[in-house]
């Protein structure tokens, strides 16, 4: 796998904790970029480790299911996609991520519950070939980065944009899931 097909999922991974981070955003009455920081470090961070765990655990079954290793990432990337298309479409979800509130139990909870999907990915990348020291890098840099604005710009624009960015890191998710499985079929080269 690419450096260009993981920054695509780092991207499409990192959407949740986006989504997150303007809803914190919107919540503060004072937004600053230190704020912005932390939220970032607590998103990038745990997005970074989860792919990581998820590798390692892959790892140890990666020579029993070789042969429908291509399936197995099809259908977890779908199912991640699919659920965050689903989140995006559904609309309903206001935007409550424990309001203005930085601490360490709160926020610690957020970043599990946005990185439950990059736990599943890791598992996929250990039946791929990708070099997953660059991937959990490339994964943990653009969640902080992307979360870090996100802060920002929930303060500043609002909650338009969190229903775009689920959809968006959805259909990437989809769509790398489907590229996987058509590279490993002889469809795509």
């Amino acid at each position: 796998m690419g450096i260009v097909e993981l920054l695509l999922i780092a991207v499409g991974l990192s959407m949740d904790a986006f989504a997150v981070s303007v809803c914190k955003g919107l919540a503060m009455k004072r937004c600053t970029w230190s704020k912005g920081v932390i939220v970032g470090l607590y998103f990038g961070i745990f997005q970074a480790g989860m792919p990581a765990i998820g590798y390692f655990l892959g790892v140890q079954f990666k020579d029993v299911i070789t042969s429908v290793d291509h399936w197995i990432a099809f259908i977890l990337l779908g199912i991640i996609g699919g659920n965050m298309i689903w989140e995006a479409v559904k609309g309903d979800e206001a935007c409550d991520s424990s309001g203005e509130s930085l601490d360490v139990r709160t926020m610690l909870a957020l970043a599990v519950a946005t990185s439950i999907d990059a736990l599943t990915v890791g598992i996929t990348f250990a039946f791929l070939q990708v070099d997953i020291l660059l991937a959990v890098s490339l994964i943990g840099l653009t969640t902080f980065l992307l979360s870090a604005v996100g802060v920002k710009a929930g303060a500043v624009v609002g909650s338009r944009g969190k229903s775009w960015a689920e959809l968006a890191g959805g259909l990437v998710l989809v769509l790398m899931g489907c590229k996987i499985l058509l590279e490993h079929l002889g469809v795509l080269s």
